[in-house]
């Protein structure tokens, strides 16, 4: 682990919202701000809000903007002799520059192991998942003998809902030829991300992709293998754990998501988005920053800014790329 250690300071100074007047007014994900700079550029902004259960929680995280931005330019790097990325540059840790692409409706969730949603599924007594038969006899965080593909629908608000491939191509959603260039690169993405783990004492347990359109080619978007989209365990330790039955050690924001449901949030209607205690945030930080960590083998050191010096920085590097 890196020997950054989170201050007060930092605490109060996370980046939530950015303001780029010259820019015109960003599209607000729940993480990102994303600025369209002309017809062919976005320029995507990482903030330090981060998301549990189709919500924002109240308060963020120090420099997880940075983390995100600078793992997912790792990412994209690592496979773009697999596949076109949305890639353009990234001028600075917070901030990605990228194509504008005609995004593909569909998450494309791939599974190495039966966890989180899927494991949900399965101990409901069901055996099949977005048209994937499923083998009897499984355990939580069990692998499966192939990785498994468990598409969703990118919902513009509330919950992705889970599809199968034959409803993608029966609702005519993506075009079987280009559905079946979908599944085959996100198979080899997530093929080399298992390597890249593995080398670094990691399983990549699940993850999601997003693609999009840009002049008609097939072309990676959002983010990849970053602990927003993506479960990590750790490798050491993973076969007796198993074996006994114990929760895995890992990586990604299943932690945050139980301290939530361990204080009676799940999203649901009529439940009260609880505070995020600091000492919660700290830890937070220091889950992403030891997943940067492990996965580029160089310790995460942040660029200290407050959000009128990040404005400012935001709308000079606009002014080079619109």
């Amino acid at each position: 682990m890196g020997n950054y250690s989170i201050d007060k300071q930092d605490l109060n100074n996370c980046i939530t919202q950015t303001n780029v007047p010259a820019a015109g007014t960003p599209y607000r994900g729940k993480v990102r701000d994303v600025y369209s700079l002309g017809d062919n550029k976005l320029g995507i902004v990482a903030s330090d809000r981060i998301s549990a259960f189709d919500h924002i929680m109240k308060q963020a995280i120090p420099y997880k903007g940075q983390i995100l931005n600078s793992l997912a330019a790792f990412a994209f790097d690592k496979v773009d002799d697999l596949v076109n990325t949305h890639i353009i540059d990234v001028p600075h840790p917070n901030v990605t520059i990228a194509k504008r692409c005609e995004p593909i409706p569909i998450e494309v969730v791939i599974r190495a192991c039966l966890t989180g949603h899927a494991a949900r599924v399965y101990k409901s007594g069901k055996r099949t998942l977005c048209g994937v038969e499923l083998p009897d006899g499984m355990v939580e965080n069990q692998r499966f003998e192939e990785p498994i593909l468990t598409p969703a629908t990118k919902a513009e608000e509330g919950h992705d809902e889970d599809i199968s491939e034959k409803e993608i191509l029966d609702h005519e959603i993506v075009e079987p030829d280009l559905w079946e260039e979908i599944r085959t690169k996100a198979f080899q993405i997530f093929e080399r991300g298992q390597e890249i783990a593995n080398k670094q004492g990691l399983i990549l347990v699940d993850t999601k992709y997003e693609f999009g359109l840009c002049n008609g080619e097939l072309t990676l978007i959002d983010e990849v293998h970053t602990a927003d989209s993506s479960r990590y365990f750790y490798s050491e330790g993973y076969e007796q754990r198993l074996k006994e039955g114990n929760p895995q050690k890992q990586l990604s924001k299943e932690f945050l998501r139980e301290w939530l449901m361990e204080h009676d949030f799940q999203g649901k209607e009529g439940q009260t988005l609880p505070d995020l205690p600091d000492s919660l945030r700290i830890k937070v930080f220091e889950r992403y920053s030891e997943l940067f960590e492990k996965l580029t083998g160089k310790f995460f050191e942040p660029t200290p800014i407050n959000i009128n010096d990040l404005n400012n920085k935001l709308q000079e590097i606009f002014t080079q790329y619109q």
